[in-house]
Formats: C-alpha cells, structure tokens, sequence
C-alpha cells in the first residue's frame, strides 16, 4: 500500500535539547493515524516539521512515494496536505465564508466574488458534514464552529492528509464524537488523518493505528 506520509530519521534541535530523535513514521494512504504521547514529548514538533513550518537537521520527507523538500506551509498545501493546529487563526470580522477563502479568494472579474466563496462554503460544510453558517461573523462563535472552520479551510485547499494537533483539547464531549464522525467520513472519501493526541481513550475509539512518542522517540 502507497504510503501517504513517510518519516525517516528525523531529527530536530533546539540549541542543546533534541525535540526529535531520529523518528521514522509510516502512515499509510486512507487511515487515521494517532500519534500520541505526553506533553513534550515532540508530538507537535514532528509534526510542524512535516508541514514545513521547521526545518529538520536531519531525516528525510517523502509524500505519497515521493522524495519531498518541505520549506514552507506553502509547498505543503500545494502537495495536498492540511494542518489544523490547536490555536485558531481566524479573523473575528470576517464571516465564515471570508476566512475559508482567506488569502485564495475567488474572483470574478477582478472583484471577489463573495456569493460565489459562500455558495463553496454551504457545498464543503453539506459534504463532509461541518455545519456552519457560511454569512455569520466568526466574532462571538463557538471554539467547536470555530474548529470547524479551521478545518473547510484545509478542505477548501485540497487537502487529501490532515493533521490535526490535540483538536479534542477545546471541545466537549458531544463535539469530540462529532467530530470523530467527521474524520472517518473523510477516510471513507479516501482521505488520510494524522491525529495528535495524548489521550489515550480517544485515540483507541478512532485510530487504525497509533504511534506512541516518549522523550523524542518513537
């Protein structure tokens, strides 16, 4: 089977303390994969050094087979993958639909074309189940919509693996299996879900597999 993410030996330092030591991770093509681990144990480190936003001293990337050079959240989105990370970054004037298409607007004679991001909005929320309203301000949402909207703007970007760093951390209950709901009905579109916890229950309901991290090491 195609592996959709592929570590090996990756290693990160900060100064004299090794965040990383020498971590391979195979994550195989349409499954949810849990890392999980206590805090500090690199967790979140792994992880931004596959989305490009660290660099490792060593170790080698490659994504769906092939040998990858990640430099920037940038070349990761256009590669396909998606990060939700654990502090939003939304824009709290802006209504849902704006943020989503924040930064890749859609355009229509130059101008943005704002039913258009709306009526995209309405169509990724039906789809994989994320209910939004697509014209309400973000300002005064809940952290549970606000998640929700993290995660259409990955989906609005093409994302086909989705890492999502300790997402049940701000959720309640009923919102964490909302949520598990949504992240099966992407493997059943054939997606791929990297899922960083370090509570065990949830990721024993959810994963296909589980890799467990201890002071920067598998």
């Amino acid at each position: 089977m195609t592996l959709a993410v592929d570590l090996k030996g990756i290693t990160k330092r900060f100064g004299a303390f090794t965040a990383n030591a020498g971590i391979d991770l195979a994550v195989r093509q349409g499954e949810i994969h849990a890392i999980i681990g206590e805090n500090g144990a690199g967790k979140t480190t792994l992880m931004n050094v596959l989305y490009g936003l660290l660099q490792p001293d060593e170790g080698t990337i490659a994504l769906n087979g092939k040998a990858m050079a990640i430099d920037s959240p940038a070349v990761a989105i256009d590669e396909g993958l998606g990060m939700v990370h654990q502090h939003f970054k939304l824009v709290p004037s802006l209504t849902v639909a704006e943020n989503i298409f924040l930064g890749m607007e859609i355009r229509r004679r130059g101008l943005i074309d704002r039913a258009a991001q709306v009526e995209r909005t309405r169509a990724l929320s039906q789809k994989f189940g994320l209910k939004v309203d697509a014209e309400e301000r973000v300002a005064g949402l809940s952290v549970g919509i606000e998640q929700r909207i993290e995660i259409l703007k990955v989906l609005a970007r093409n994302a086909r693996t989705i890492i999502l760093d300790e997402p049940t951390a701000v959720l309640t209950p009923q919102e964490s299996r909302d949520l598990f709901q949504t992240l099966r009905s992407f493997v059943d579109d054939g997606m791929t879900v990297i899922f960083i916890s370090h509570h065990l229950e949830e990721v024993m309901a959810v994963s296909d597999t589980i890799t467990v991290l201890r002071d920067g090491r598998v």
